[in-house]
């Protein structure tokens, strides 16, 4: 009896079923993990009450034209001088100090006119102050 020998194969290891499993543990992992987003800092919000409602202040409008006359809610002031325009705006503030004025001034109007408006507010002791402004189309 002859008896061969066997030649002894040196086992292999196949990668890539064990490259393809990582992968899709990679993949897995990547679609499930949440990120948190971290800031340095903590704020609390403020939160709004919708049914209280607050009473607008009165809005006094003083339209300023190019040519420097003044309108105080559409009623033209005679003259062009603050202390005109000061009794006007405290006529037409009716004692509130708490009245806005916004001022709609022409874009071609000269800067002296506008701080004539602010000299006459600040005169007739409304702080608030707003400028209108149209937008570009």
């Amino acid at each position: 009896m002859k008896f061969t020998k066997r030649h002894l194969e040196e086992p292999e290891i196949n990668l890539i079923p064990f490259i393809d499993v990582l992968l899709v543990i990679l993949i897995f992992l990547m679609l499930s993990t949440t990120y948190s987003k971290f800031t340095e800092l903590q704020i609390s919000l403020p939160t709004a009450d919708a049914e209280k409602l607050k009473d607008r202040p009165t809005e006094i409008i003083v339209a300023v034209s190019s040519d420097g006359r003044y309108a105080i809610n559409h009623q033209p002031v005679e003259g062009r001088s603050v202390e005109l325009l000061t009794q006007a705006l405290s006529t037409a503030a009716g004692g509130q100090a708490d009245a806005v004025v916004i001022v709609s001034a022409d874009a071609a109007t000269a800067h002296q006119s506008v701080i004539n408006v602010m000299d006459a507010a600040r005169r007739a002791g409304l702080s608030h102050l707003t400028f209108a402004a149209q937008t570009a189309n």
